[in-house]
C-alpha cells in the first residue's frame, strides 16, 4: 500500500513533509464504513464503546485533521477499551454477535430455520457477510493506517491479548467455525442451533441477574457457594436439588418455599444450585420483596427463552394489604395466563406464616368486624400453603453444628486436632451468634485468615 506525501510551507518557512493515505487506502477505508452502516439486524454489535471507539476511529482515518493527532486519538481510544476488556478486536466482535438481542437471534432461538421468513434469513446472512469485513480488520491494519496519516515514524503498539498469555478459553464450536469459515453466510444454520441451545442477550451472558430498577441487570460475580459446601441440611438439599433437576428436564416442578431459622443454610442451598447447574442453561433472578409487584411482567420475560429460570425471593414476609402479595400469589397459583414451563419461585422466609398476624385480626364475638372474618385469616394463614414444596431448615444444636464445622475445615484444609477444633468453635459460637451453619461458616473463615495470617497455607 503506498503512502503519497503531502509537502507544504510551514508560517515558519521550513517544509514539513507528511503522508496521507493514497486512493487505496481511503477506499479501504469507506468500505469498512459502509459495511458498518450496512447492517440491518445487528446494529447492536457496534453500540458499545468498543465498537463505537472502531467507528470513531475509522471517522478519523476518513477525514483527519493536517496531523494525523484525532486518529491517533481515536486508535488510543479504541486499544484502550480492548485492552480493559482484555479481548481481541476479533474475539470481542464475535463475542457481541453470540450475545445481540435483534429480531433473527430472538426468533432462532425458539424456531428452526425453515420457517423463520426468508427476509429475516437474507438479512441475517448480509449482515453476517458486513461483519466477517470487519473481523478481518486487525489491529495491525489499523495501526498502520494511522502511522500512514499522523505521519508517526513508529506504529502504534497493536493490541494482542494472545501474547500476553491472557485470552480467555474460547471452547465453543461456533466460535471456532466463525474462526475458520471464509463465509459466514455458510455457517447461518449452525449459529442459529447455538442460539437456540444457549440463547442470547443477558441470560448468555450471566448466569445470576436481579431485578433492578424496573430492568434486568446481570451480576458478573455471583456467590461462589458450592452444593459440597452445604452439611446438616443434606435431606432438604437433595430435594431441592430434584426438584431443580425437574425443572431443567422441562417436567412439572414446584415452586419452594424454604423455611428455617437464621443462618441454617436456606440461601446458601438456592444460590449453590446455580454453580451447580448453571452450564446446563439454569439462571437465577433475585427479586426483592419490595419489587415483587412486577412479577408477573419478569415472569413474561422468560416465557420462550431456552433457558430454565429460579426467581429467588430471600427473606419473605409480608404486612397486611400488601401488593406484592397480590402480585406473588398471582404467579404462585397462575392466572388466565398459562404458567411458564421454564420459570419456578424458590423463596426464603424466617416465617411459616408468611403474612404477618395480630391477635387483633381474629374474630371477636359482638366486634364490628369483616362479616366472613374467619375466610380472610384462612386466607393469610395459607398462603405460604401456595408453594407446592416446603422445605423446613431446623435449627442446629451442638452435635449438627460442630459436624457443620468439621464438614468445612476439612474443605478448607484447615488440620486442627479434633479437639481443638470442637473446643474452638464451641467457644466461638458461645461469643458469637449462636450455633447455626453460617455460625460455622464465619469461625472456619476466621480460622483460614488466621493460618494465612501465621504463615500456615492451607492444605
Amino acid at each position: 500500500m503506498q503512502v503519497v506525501p503531502d509537502v507544504r510551507n510551514t508560517p515558519s518557512g521550513t517544509i514539513a513533509i507528511m503522508s496521507s493515505p493514497n486512493t487505496q487506502t481511503l477506499s479501504s477505508i469507506r468500505f469498512l464504513q459502509r459495511q458498518a452502516a450496512s447492517l440491518l439486524l445487528y446494529q447492536g454489535t457496534l453500540t458499545g464503546p468498543t465498537g463505537n471507539a472502531f467507528l470513531t476511529l475509522l471517522q478519523s482515518l476518513h477525514h483527519s485533521d493536517a496531523g494525523g493527532t484525532d486518529c491517533s486519538h481515536a486508535y488510543g481510544s479504541w486499544f484502550q477499551s480492548l485492552a480493559a476488556k482484555n479481548l481481541s478486536w476479533q474475539d470481542y466482535l464475535i463475542e457481541r454477535i453470540l450475545l445481540d438481542t435483534n429480531p433473527f437471534t430472538l426468533q432462532a432461538q425458539q424456531a428452526e430455520l425453515t420457517s423463520l421468513p426468508p427476509a429475516l434469513l437474507a438479512a441475517a446472512k448480509h449482515d453476517l457477510q458486513a461483519l466477517q469485513s470487519l473481523y478481518q480488520c486487525g489491529g495491525e491494519q489499523l495501526s498502520w493506517w494511522v502511522q500512514t496519516v499522523s505521519g508517526l515514524p513508529v506504529a502504534p503498539v497493536v493490541w494482542d491479548c494472545a501474547r500476553t498469555g491472557a485470552a480467555p478459553e474460547r471452547s465453543l464450536p461456533i466460535i471456532t467455525s466463525l474462526q475458520k469459515e471464509s463465509n459466514w453466510a455458510d455457517i447461518l444454520e449452525e449459529l442459529a442451533a447455538h442460539y437456540r441451545q444457549y440463547g442470547t442477550g443477558l441470560f448468555a451472558e450471566y448466569r445470576a441477574l436481579r431485578w433492578q430498577s424496573g430492568q434486568l441487570t446481570g451480576i458478573p460475580h455471583p456467590d461462589p457457594v458450592r452444593l459440597a459446601d452445604l452439611a446438616g441440611c443434606e435431606l432438604q438439599r437433595d430435594t431441592l436439588v430434584k426438584n431443580t433437576e425437574f425443572l431443567l428436564a422441562g417436567l412439572p416442578a414446584l415452586h419452594v418455599l424454604l423455611y428455617g431459622s437464621r443462618g441454617s443454610g436456606k440461601s446458601s442451598s438456592v444460590k449453590a444450585l446455580l454453580n451447580e447447574f448453571g452450564a446446563r442453561g439454569l439462571r437465577l433472578i433475585e427479586v426483592a420483596k419490595s419489587d415483587l409487584k412486577d412479577l408477573p411482567a419478569i415472569v413474561e420475560q422468560l416465557r420462550g427463552v431456552p433457558h430454565k429460570f429460579i426467581i429467588f425471593v430471600d427473606d419473605l414476609s409480608f404486612e397486611e394489604d400488601d401488593d406484592a402479595f397480590k402480585a406473588l400469589k398471582v404467579v404462585l397459583e397462575g392466572s388466565l395466563t398459562a404458567r411458564p414451563a421454564n420459570v419456578a419461585v424458590y423463596a426464603t422466609s424466617n416465617r411459616r406464616h408468611l403474612i404477618r398476624e395480630f391477635f387483633d385480626d381474629r374474630p371477636r364475638p359482638g366486634a364490628s368486624e369483616e362479616v366472613h372474618a374467619w375466610d380472610t385469616v384462612q386466607e393469610k394463614l395459607s398462603f405460604s400453603d401456595r408453594f407446592g414444596l416446603t422445605l423446613t431448615f431446623e435449627p442446629a444444636n451442638q452435635d449438627t453444628y460442630l459436624k457443620i464445622v468439621r464438614h468445612l475445615a476439612e474443605r478448607a484444609g484447615i488440620s486442627l486436632s479434633a479437639e481443638e477444633l470442637q473446643f474452638r468453635a464451641l467457644q466461638w459460637a458461645t461469643r458469637h451468634n449462636g450455633r447455626s451453619g453460617r455460625t460455622a461458616r464465619q469461625f472456619v473463615d476466621f480460622l483460614r485468615a488466621e493460618r494465612a495470617i501465621a504463615g500456615q497455607p492451607e492444605k
